[in-house]
């Protein structure tokens, strides 16, 4: 797939969006979009877009019961990095969020991401089974892969854990911190802790964002340009929910 096709279904999912029919909402069902940009696309504290600006969007269905379903999709460039063709990111999600008791809120499910004709061996497509607990402000969350993880060879049943808060500071704007740990199986190496830190504010749908990200590996390189893809750095983003 070349840059300019993967680009291309970026743009037509996000233009799906825009012209989906407000009818498709049901009783008890939900439908909301989103889109946005980023200075740097940083997943579990490792770049994927060489340090670089990405575009995103995505879809999320709410259903009865706590049910839900939703697709997001990226900008990339961390698997031309590794020798490969996709330069877009598309995942597809579903579970069941809910309260067990009062305070304590489950929300479990699955979630596949996957790289259109990524070419790589083993291939970069990766699924994993997720549950999180929340209360009041926090969030504990983990990540279980049942394939191999991100193109790792023989890493089926890799982990990822990471807590999570959400704090109102002042009028409205949100402080989220997050650690986080990826445990990679039969290629320990290349297992690290990460963090952040993100102010953000809704202001009316529109969701600009300041955030500051790092790990503590230096093992992530990019072939490209030799630079550090997991180093601490600033964030910028924008997005608009509808």
């Amino acid at each position: 797939m070349t840059r300019n096709t993967s680009l291309g279904l970026l743009a037509t999912m996000l233009a799906a969006t825009l012209l989906a029919p407000a009818a498709a909402q049901a009783a008890d069902t939900s439908l909301a979009f989103n889109i946005g940009a980023v200075s740097d696309y940083r997943y579990r504290g490792i770049s994927q877009t060489r340090l670089q600006p990405a575009l995103q969007g995505g879809v999320d269905l709410g259903l009865p019961q706590g049910l839900y379903l939703g697709a997001w999709a990226s900008t990339i460039k961390w698997i031309d990095d590794a020798g490969g063709n996709a330069n877009v990111e598309i995942d597809v999600y579903g579970g069941w969020k809910g309260e067990l008791a009062k305070g304590f809120t489950l929300d479990v499910g699955a979630l596949t991401y996957q790289y259109p004709s990524n070419d790589l061996n083993p291939s970069a497509n990766t699924t994993e089974l997720y549950a999180a607990l929340s209360y009041a402000m926090f969030t504990l969350k983990y990540s279980h892969s049942l394939t191999n993880l991100f193109g790792f060879a023989d890493s089926k049943g890799s982990g990822y854990l990471d807590l999570s808060a959400s704090f109102d500071v002042y009028d409205g704007w949100t402080l989220a911190p997050h650690v986080g740990h990826q445990r990679i199986i039969n290629n320990g190496f290349y297992a690290y802790n990460d963090y952040a830190l993100t102010l953000s504010k809704d202001f009316s749908g529109l969701v600009p964002s300041l955030a500051v990200v790092g790990t503590d590996t230096d093992d992530y390189l990019s072939p490209k340009n030799g630079k550090d893809l997991g180093k601490s750095g600033v964030v910028l983003g924008v997005k608009y929910n509808f």
